[in-house]
């Protein structure tokens, strides 16, 4: 179960500094990220390899927590609000909801709820 700091850590870490940081910093070697119903991404360089292809294609991304967020012992449940500004000049903005299965102090797995129409460019 992480302590309420180390949630309220990550949070800000995901609101200030880019995302692949976050996962070096929160996530467990062998965790594993899923998107709504898509197979996982398993092991920590793979995530890292993902969202750094992700972070190339945009100029930048705005991340907001949408409080509260839940904590059941080691399960966490955090709604989140992105806005990608990429480089094509066009802008997508997404809300989704997260649940985490945390492992002491690290995330061990992770899964996205969103709709995948928000994704596309405005």
């Amino acid at each position: 179960m992480p302590k309420l700091t180390t949630l309220e850590s990550f949070v800000l870490a995901v609101e200030e500094q880019p995302h692949d940081q976050v996962i070096q910093e929160f996530y467990a070697e062998d965790a594993s990220i899923q998107e709504n119903q898509n197979v996982p991404r398993v092991g920590k360089e793979l995530l890292l390899k993902y969202e750094r292809a992700a972070l190339q294609k945009a100029v930048r991304v705005e991340s907001r927590c949408i409080r509260p967020f839940f904590i059941e012992n080691d399960q966490v449940m955090i709604r989140w609000q992105f806005k990608f500004y990429w480089k094509n000049q066009t802008v997508s903005e997404i809300e989704e909801v997260a649940h985490q299965v945390w492992e002491d102090e690290k995330i061990k797995k992770e899964q996205f709820f969103y709709d995948p129409q928000q994704m596309v460019p405005k």
